[in-house]
């Protein structure tokens, strides 16, 4: 596998733009939106509360197409008429149920099947706190908010979350006091940056975060790095199958992110960086992955929460010849699917050796994948992972439920047959 691929816009920083440029006064102007469903979702969501959204096309030769955002200023939406649909994202119903919390209506947000079983007491629980009324049956969605003014709160998440932070972030900017939220890991700290970009002073130190309400934030013009979670497959692939070399252009590389490289690194691959510049405090760069003898990996509660999303895909790079030992990564039975369930028995369809633990796995790669028949589970992450596994197999693969792909990366298998070569 040799050559170069762009990928989209990051997911997780494109939820967080849209978001903060609804709350903004003023346009806001975003370049290399993630093309996905679960940003997709996002927007959508926030044309029904009122804000006023404009895809423009993206220029010949570009790809990267544009958003025009009109913001409607703090605690400014709309109710809705209707019941809210976040899809498939958890991003979008956690961080917009923050926002919602602080506005005078009550608003039903809900998601399909798989985001209908999520656990969302861990985000009902701090804007309850703040003074929200929020009903769901057994913890899950839909959500019914009922907003208003809130409290600002000192608190600290049961499990280490990004999303737990950021709806807490939201409820806190839009009260007035001083909201603080206080972590024992440190989370992706997208939000803190991105809010920063929209003029809002955010302080962060050892253990935790704060902010003071009711600032202000104003319109920016800005533009997403590549989406590191998606090009996490492209860069496993790359240090598994002898002789490749990769490059990974313009992509996030913020610390709270980069542990995957580390990782290759560790297991034998080459990964060089270069560009680095910093945009609206997110750094970003061009990421090269030259592949080499794989060598075992064992990762423990202390890395799980930076490689989180990373381990179904270091999971499909055992399968190539190394060995991974994960432990501590439960929160993997709680995202679009049991990923921890759902990865053993694709593996295993494909002809691969993995033990499943409650809090994780073991992935032997002693011996090559036959192919197989491999259920992604209606998660998108698992059909790239058992795509990256199957570039490895002895006879031809067949992935079901791949159409997940696009929630976070349309184009994925188009990119995967170019580079493979022969569609497998």
């Amino acid at each position: 596998m040799a050559g170069r691929v762009r990928v989209p816009g990051d997911k997780s920083i494109s939820h967080r733009y849209a978001l903060f440029a609804a709350l903004a006064e003023g346009r806001s102007t975003i370049h290399g939106y993630s093309p996905g469903a679960d940003c997709a979702s996002t927007l959508s969501c926030l044309a029904a509360l009122g804000v006023a959204i404009q895809r423009v096309p993206a220029p010949a030769g570009s790809g990267v197409p544009t958003l025009t955002i009109i913001g409607r200023g703090l605690r400014g939406l709309h109710a809705p008429a209707a019941v809210l649909d976040a899809g498939n994202s958890g991003t979008t119903l956690r961080l917009l149920s923050g926002i919602l919390a602080a506005h005078p209506f009550t608003a039903t947000i809900t998601g399909d099947d798989s985001l209908r079983n999520r656990p969302m007491r861990r985000v009902i629980e701090p804007l309850s706190r703040m003074g929200a009324r929020i009903a769901a049956e057994n913890d899950r969605a839909p959500l019914t908010i009922t907003g208003g003014a809130l409290r600002p709160i000192d608190y600290t998440p049961p499990v280490a979350s990004a999303q737990i932070k950021s709806a807490t972030l939201l409820a806190g900017l839009q009260t007035a006091g001083t909201t603080t939220v206080r972590e024992q890991v440190a989370t992706r700290d997208h939000t803190e940056h991105g809010l920063r970009a929209f003029g809002v002073e955010v302080r962060s130190f050892e253990g935790g975060v704060s902010l003071e309400g009711n600032q202000r934030l104003h319109g920016i013009d800005a533009t997403v790095p590549g989406d590191l979670s998606s090009a996490t497959f492209w860069a496993v692939a790359a240090a598994s199958l002898p002789g490749s070399d990769l490059e990974l252009p313009d992509i996030g590389l913020n610390p709270t992110r980069t542990a995957l490289f580390e990782l290759l690194v560790r297991a034998g691959a080459q990964v060089e960086r270069s560009d680095a510049r910093v945009e609206h405090g997110e750094p970003r760069g061009t990421v090269r992955v030259r592949a080499g003898s794989l060598r075992p990996l064992v990762i423990g509660p202390d890395e799980v929460p930076g490689l989180i999303d990373e381990l179904p895909a270091l999971a499909a790079m055992a399968t190539h010849g190394g060995d991974l030992h994960v432990t501590g990564a439960a929160e993997l039975r709680v995202k679009e699917s049991d990923r921890i369930s759902a990865l053993a028995a694709g593996l295993r369809a494909l002809g691969g050796d993995i033990d499943e633990f409650p809090d994780g796995f073991h992935v032997r790669g002693r011996r090559q994948l036959t192919g197989g028949r491999a259920h992604a589970a209606s998660d998108h992450r698992l059909a790239m992972a058992f795509a990256v596994a199957a570039l490895g197999a002895k006879e031809p693969s067949l992935i079901t439920g791949a159409d997940a792909v696009d929630v976070s990366y349309p184009g994925f298998f188009d990119t995967l047959a170019a580079l493979s070569g022969d569609g497998r």
